[in-house]
């Protein structure tokens, strides 16, 4: 079924913005409406009161449709070619008959607290595709390279019938580690000449990535990619085995060539291949349900505690204190976590 840009339904006005009601907006994400899948996200990034109880209406019809594509969440450092690596991988799914969804984070602004949402302009090939389908959304505060609601946004575009989700994160290094929580296969970009012996023995990141992709290996760059595929090759050797039964691979990719996709590729089919076969895609896919309602309750008691209005008033009265060096900021936090428990047992 072709995907379709039609609205076409009668809607309810939600202070300042028009979403149809849950049952026909889930409706028309069914149908392959990417104008409603669209709305429905921004519906679920809000943080309108009136619309957040929308998107639980949304979200609860569209949880039979959920956990049917693949998820794969790619992260790297700034200038790596991450958006244009996407694009070739996603343009390649395509061909073979899939639907791609691809949700990028960019970084915001902690001055204007703006985002620039300009990865269409380097994914041209996919925008211009009608079975993809490209999301921008701002960081925000959110923490590990992915935005606050980027797992629900998952759950919508499953609902909407694309067999892939691409996450692309931010990129801005070591704590680029959400994403893993939220994907099935993590791949990490890397580029060569950039510090590579040094980097592949470092933990965190590099750890958690099912594989690694020596991306832009073209041209000049070619033979000092083959010796950072070699480097990391060496350096994932002192790291601990897991218990599923799958050792790092590494490979080189050119996103601007589009050499390497079908081989990353191939590789992706073999990790998921194995860890069905052995039950690890499953237990993942628990624990990241797990975990999605941890970071919901912290979310949930951050946004409590700070809109909470005894703290409003006594944050800044606290801030001075510490500043002024009259009390040590952990007494601050025992005063201000006092105040907020004991406003909720009055």
């Amino acid at each position: 079924m072709p995907l379709t840009n039609t609205v076409g339904f009668n809607s309810s006005k939600c202070k300042g913005r028009t979403f149809p009601d849950a049952k026909k907006l889930v409706q028309g994400l069914r149908n392959r409406n990417i104008s409603l899948l669209s709305r429905a996200i921004t519906c679920i990034e809000s943080t309108n009161k009136t619309h957040q109880k929308e998107a639980d209406h949304i979200l609860k019809q569209c949880l039979p449709y959920a956990n049917a594509a693949i998820r794969i969440g790619i992260t790297g450092v700034p200038g790596v070619g991450k958006s244009t690596f996407i694009d070739a991988l996603g343009t390649y799914l395509i061909s073979l008959g899939k639907r791609v969804a691809v949700l990028t984070v960019d970084p915001s602004s902690t001055i204007s607290k703006g985002s620039i949402l300009g990865d269409k302009t380097r994914m041209p090939h996919l925008a211009r595709n009608a079975n993809a389908f490209i999301r921008p959304s701002a960081s925000g505060q959110a923490l590990g390279g992915v935005a606050h609601k980027t797992r629900d946004t998952i759950t919508l575009c499953e609902a909407a019938g694309f067999d892939v989700i691409i996450i692309e994160t931010v990129g801005v290094g070591q704590n680029e580690t959400a994403v893993h929580s939220m994907t099935d296969v993590f791949l990490l970009l890397k580029l060569a000449g950039a510090g590579d012996a040094l980097q592949g023995i470092k933990r965190g990141i590099i750890e958690m990535a099912d594989a690694i992709i020596i991306n832009k290996a073209d041209g000049d760059t070619l033979k000092h990619a083959h010796l950072a595929k070699v480097e990391f090759e060496r350096a994932l050797q002192w790291y601990p085995q897991n218990n599923y039964g799958w050792s790092p691979k590494v490979t080189l990719a050119s996103g601007l060539e589009h050499k390497g996709i079908k081989e990353t590729w191939q590789l992706i089919t073999t990790y998921l291949s194995l860890t069905k076969e052995n039950k690890h895609f499953e237990a993942k896919r628990n624990a990241q349900k797990k975990s999605a309602v941890l970071e919901a309750i912290n979310g949930e008691l951050r946004s409590s505690f700070f809109s909470h209005p005894e703290i409003k008033a006594a944050l800044e009265a606290q801030l001075q204190n510490v500043e002024q060096n009259i009390i040590s900021p952990s007494t601050a936090v025992s005063h201000l976590l006092h105040l907020y428990k004991t406003g909720f047992t009055k």
